[in-house]
């Protein structure tokens, strides 16, 4: 139970299909002072009211060690290495599925269940990841590090439903989470500005921008501060003589310390390939060295047709069928098959 509609509505939904429901609600950051983000205590109320609603027991389990030594150290060791993580993808692998799923299974709970938008299959001893039914919300993007023995007791109640169904019947059973915004962005973070809440963490260098013909445009604050493809906060003016079109960053060079942009053209951004490592196949390593299917290299983003070539137990070189913009070191790969999620890894 995150206090948020979605959970909400899946404990509901298992309780009319008559489990015995306990409600489970984590710590994961713990933050002092007046700048901390963190809306913990908020949320809590909100399972509060929910469980109460339903009449259901409610415990609070505390993962915040758990979380910085698992999550959140990665996360800053990959800004230092000038990648880009996303820290949620981990979140579910590293917690949710492992400390909180050994936690609530000790309590003597057959399963756990989230309020994630995906489905699931147990076939044979073996568990798929399904994509869920609102193609607009689906979350198996994020759930693509989660290994067979984390999914083996879970049950995922809003694989069929979509965003306004689950609104819907909270309002309609009179849950208070039921015009609850949705949480966005990474957790810890919340509503901060991001350059500020780093820079309490890791020192920034400032350093020099540079085109790709090596001309000096400006002063960069730090390459962890930009990803690739990023258009604002460059802070460099339109140039004399030049056709329109805007700054964006296409390079980070970590040993001299350079930013490198383009102008306007983003041909420069496309590449046809990437290599992938740390791979969790869904349920299992496929039997062929290469094959095609479908790939996102970002969540919003649509499938992308991909072939795939096995480079070993858990790496891979990705080809795409049409060449993709800013495809970005530190993010997931993630790969489908039909309504299947095939597993994912990090790009590097």
């Amino acid at each position: 139970m995150s206090g948020g509609v979605d959970s909400s509505v899946a404990a509901l939904l298992l309780q009319e299909q008559g489990f015995d429901v306990v409600g489970l609600y984590m710590v994961n950051w713990e933050e002092s002072g007046e700048n901390g983000c963190c809306t913990a205590e908020a949320d809590y109320e909100d399972v509060r009211r929910v469980c109460n609603r339903l009449g259901i027991p409610y415990y609070t389990v505390n993962f915040a060690q758990e979380y910085r030594d698992r999550v959140f150290r990665y996360f800053l060791q990959e800004y230092e290495r000038g990648r880009t993580p996303n820290p949620d993808v981990l979140c579910n692998r590293e917690i949710k599925f492992g400390p909180f799923r050994d936690y609530a299974l000790s309590l003597g709970a057959d399963s756990i269940a989230t309020g994630h938008y995906c489905g699931i299959r147990h076939e044979d001893g073996l568990h798929y990841l399904c994509k869920a039914a609102d193609a607009n919300k689906d979350q198996t993007y994020f759930l693509n590090q989660v290994t067979q023995p984390q999914l083996a007791n879970v049950l995922f109640p809003l694989a069929s439903l979509t965003k306004p169904e689950v609104r819907a019947i909270a309002e309609k059973n009179g849950l208070s989470t039921a015009e609850k915004k949705d949480s966005t962005g990474i957790c810890f973070i919340g509503e901060r500005n991001f350059r500020k809440f780093l820079h309490g963490y890791l020192p920034a260098k400032p350093g020099e921008i540079r085109t790709l013909a090596g001309e000096k445009v400006g002063e960069h604050i730090g390459l962890m501060y930009y990803t690739l493809g990023q258009r604002r906060g460059l802070e460099l003016g339109g140039r004399k003589g030049e056709a329109e079109g805007r700054w964006f960053v296409v390079k980070k060079d970590l040993a001299n310390n350079v930013l490198y942009v383009s102008h306007g053209d983003e041909s420069v951004l496309y590449t046809r390939s990437c290599t992938v490592s740390g791979i969790n196949w869904i349920p299992a390593p496929p039997e062929e060295e290469e094959f095609s299917c479908k790939a996102k290299f970002r969540y919003r983003q649509p499938e992308q047709g991909v072939r795939v070539r096995r480079t070993g137990e858990d790496t891979a070189e990705i080809l795409f069928d049409e060449p993709q913009r800013a495809v970005t070191p530190g993010q997931y790969a993630v790969l489908y098959a039909g309504d299947l999620c095939l597993g994912g890894g990090v790009i590097d």
